[in-house]
């Protein structure tokens, strides 16, 4: 998009142009090719959204705010600190990232960015600077993400070159900060997204370490699926009377999403995942352990399914590679461990399944908010063998769902291939 076509702003200091290979972390968009006499204003103006921004989002494709975006924006817009409560999928990238880009101020200098984001999985600060990227773009600014396993030398280039926004897990980030090679000194807007994953990691005392860094006047935005335990303590801490946005009860699940608990035999279990995804265009199983990811990758692959695993022993371009090719298509079921529950971001994913039932019900909605996303229909599949129907009314129970043993099935089941006729 050339210059013309992008809305006026205040011309920018000089810096250097950045190198292509800087910003392969970036998550830069492609082109964008809306001009601004084709513009027209989405929904988001009606929020108060500075024409600047949504002539980004036009341009970025997005028209229309989820319920999350209508509430949180127009109060982050008066730049209040905000609480927001929201599972994953409902739309709190934008619901964060709009404000934030309406309200910088400043622009990232060499080492001290103007907006940091902190993210617990290496899988959603890319995601995230994907969403925000073409926004950014359109209006003028830089996003970049920060996190372990990819090449440490290009994000320092990147922060050297200067860059507005920067997503960044908190290992790599301190790693960063400690070695001097940026600073959050001129921080104005700080993000903390999904804080309970990051709490429920350990990663507590990294995150008020690194809030503490950011020294100067600023807004904080955190988004949580819960706002109690470590999370109230940093909300609590380290936020000036946040006002507190939900768009749903703290155990609520997605509208869309359809609960099915069936009882199978451990040596049926492969063959009854194969036949679910026979009739789902993108499944994800989620496994405990790491053995059991790369277990039930290789039954799945020689049943013929177009499987791959990812978890935290592959190398992180393995990782990549193999979330690119499910997002693309070319991969049926990616089977995962929890590390990657909020790291993969995918609107078309048909069912979820637990290979084993989920610890709890926080791990449940976690790993199930994959699917149903965006409004559409989506299946939350947890397989319990025959001594793990106690925990799956435990798990019932705690989600308000009518307690009920699981359904007995087999592999050569018809219905498995087409879910919907279990609740016929």
């Amino acid at each position: 998009m050339s210059d013309n076509n992008r809305p006026q702003r205040a011309p920018r200091r000089s810096r250097p142009a950045p190198r292509p290979a800087e910003y392969r972390n970036a998550a830069v968009a492609p082109v964008l090719t809306l001009s601004k006499d084709d513009y027209v204003p989405t929904a988001f103006i009606e929020l108060g959204v500075p024409p600047s921004v949504d002539f980004g989002l036009a341009a970025a494709g997005f028209t229309t705010p989820f319920a999350i975006q209508t509430k949180a924006i127009p109060v982050a817009l008066t730049g209040r600190d905000v609480c927001g409560r929201a599972k994953t999928g409902s739309g709190k990238t934008l619901a964060f990232g709009v404000p934030l880009l309406a309200r910088l101020t400043k622009e990232g200098e060499p080492r001290r960015p103007a907006a940091l984001v902190l993210v617990p999985t290496r899988e959603l600060a890319l995601q995230v600077a994907e969403v925000l990227a073409p926004v950014a773009i359109a209006c003028g600014r830089t996003v970049l993400a920060v996190y372990g396993g990819a090449s440490r030398q290009q994000q320092i280039d990147a922060l050297q070159a200067g860059v507005d926004v920067v997503v960044a897990t908190p290992l790599r980030l301190i790693d960063l900060l400690k070695e001097n090679e940026l600073q959050l000194d001129a921080v104005e807007i700080l993000v903390l997204d999904e804080a309970d994953r990051m709490a429920d990691d350990g990663f507590t005392p990294q995150v008020e370490w690194i809030m503490r860094k950011v020294t100067a006047p600023h807004q904080t935005m955190l988004f949580s699926a819960t706002l109690d335990g470590d999370v109230g303590h940093l909300v609590a801490r380290y936020m000036n009377d946040p006002a507190e946005v939900a768009i749903d009860a703290a155990t609520d699940t997605v509208g869309t999403m359809h609960h099915l608990f069936l009882a199978v035999h451990h040596m049926d279990k492969d063959k009854v995942v194969a036949s679910i995804a026979s009739g789902m265009a993108k499944t994800i199983v989620f496994c405990q352990t790491k053995r059991t990811c790369d277990r039930v990758e290789r039954n799945l692959q020689e049943l013929g399914v177009r499987a791959a695993a990812i978890h935290g022993d592959l190398a992180q371009a393995a990782r990549e590679r193999a979330l690119k090719r499910f997002t693309d298509g070319d991969l049926a079921v990616l089977v995962a461990t929890d590390v990657a529950a909020r790291g993969i971001d995918v609107d078309d994913i048909g069912a979820v399944i637990h290979y084993e039932p989920a610890g709890d019900v926080k791990d449940y909605l976690h790993r199930s908010g994959r699917t149903a996303r965006a409004g559409r229909d989506g299946w939350a599949v947890t397989l319990a063998e025959y001594n793990q129907h106690t925990q799956v009314r435990i798990l019932q129970r705690a989600m308000r769902l009518d307690p009920s043993l699981p359904i007995e099935v087999f592999s050569n089941n018809p219905k498995l291939k087409h879910l919907p006729d279990f609740h016929v």
